[in-house]
């Protein structure tokens, strides 16, 4: 039975649908969510061989329009917004002065020249748009700031058959490219589509007026999926998961630590540039690595990892029984000194150590 929300959560435009499809739910980043609908294998299944879609309206979205727009999205984030021509997009972080992830997030340059949007993760939205202001209020930048996120609801549709679906939905082909987007109207409803995702698969996201999701959703007939097989789909893939791979509190890391340097350019400036140069000329001390479990084991959150002398040298972020490949698999933060492909390690596994091999990401080649 599905499991009702608390007083306390928000709930997604798409939540009674979820509910009537008998998922079963829990709370996330302060939303009530669904983790599954049939089961996470046969989800996780259907988007690796077919097609799946997603509510993911739980994500946050922040607008910014003004004369200095893009000005203020360099100042926030580590890569290069002023390279984006409209209806392009990019991969970026949020970084604190010590050069910390505060969060990662897609920054999209609104086609026609409407503007930027950006997508925190869930729960941090309001952070998010109160930092923009401290931006623009710190290096006097005339932008407005506008926390959309209830305003938006977003589905995604992802899998190998998705491009096909999407033709036969609307009668026209999704020709998009990666990170490109573009307006598009769906079952009558005017929204914004992009060729973006957290799967590794080929698919798009659907940004759609809140008070239309239920429309756009039940336009796609296809397997709907959870966030159990969201999170399988993309610890196959080596992508972040915010709160969990890093998070400024618990797991304070820059960007360099958490394999995502390519997102950093050091020719702009943004808060926190000056402690991530000093980080990229050193190099960091620790990496965030794949593993591969040898031995039987589910490595989880907090599983200590030792060279094969018994000293710790990390620990893992994320861990799970990988469905497309049947093994257990996971990310873990090591010494930069045992953070080489296929060298051996330790994982401790309910008191036991587990060998394990360095593995670079993403596990599975889509």
């Amino acid at each position: 039975m599905p499991v009702p929300a608390t007083d306390m959560s928000r709930q997604t435009p798409l939540y009674q649908r979820h509910r009537d499809g008998e998922a079963r739910f829990t709370d996330f980043g302060g939303w009530e969510m669904p983790v599954e609908f049939d089961s996470i294998r046969d989800e996780h299944d259907s988007v690796r061989e077919s097609v799946g879609k997603f509510d993911v309206s739980h994500m946050g979205e922040i607008e910014i329009r003004g004369p200095d727009a893009a000005a203020l999205l360099q100042r926030l984030t580590t890569n290069d917004v002023q390279a984006l021509d409209p209806g392009e997009a990019q991969y970026t972080a949020i970084t604190d002065e010590r050069g910390v992830m505060l969060d990662d997030t897609m920054v999209y340059n609104l086609p026609k020249s409407e503007g930027y949007l950006f997508v925190p993760n869930a729960g941090h939205d309001e952070a998010m748009a109160e930092r923009c202001g401290w931006v623009g209020e710190e290096w006097r930048l005339d932008a407005e700031i506008r926390n959309a996120t209830t305003d938006w609801s977003m589905v995604a549709v992802q899998g190998p058959d998705a491009p096909g679906l999407y033709a036969s939905v609307t009668d026209e082909q999704l020709a998009l490219d990666p990170f490109e987007i573009d307006r598009r109207t769906i079952a009558g409803v005017d929204c914004l589509v992009a060729a973006t995702g957290y799967t590794g698969e080929a698919g798009f996201e659907i940004l759609a007026p809140w008070d239309d999701a239920t429309t756009v959703w039940d336009a796609f007939e296809c397997q709907p999926c959870g966030l159990g097989a969201r999170d399988t789909l993309r610890l196959e893939m080596g992508f972040l998961l915010s709160g969990q791979d890093f998070d400024p509190e618990e797991e304070p890391r820059t960007p360099y630590e958490a394999g995502i340097g390519f997102a950093v350019k050091l020719d702009t400036e943004f808060v926190g540039r000056d402690a991530l140069e000093a980080v990229y000329e050193e190099g960091p001390q620790e990496k965030l690595v794949g593993l591969q479990l040898i031995d039987r084991g589910i490595p989880r959150h907090g599983h200590v990892v030792t060279a094969q002398d018994g000293s710790e040298i990390g620990h893992v972020t994320s861990g799970t029984m990988s469905p497309t490949m049947g093994e257990p698999i996971a990310l873990a933060y090591v010494d930069a000194a045992h953070s080489t492909p296929n060298e051996t390690v330790r994982v401790t596994v309910r008191g036991e150590p587990k060998k394990a091999r360095i593995r670079t990401t993403p596990f599975v080649d889509r």
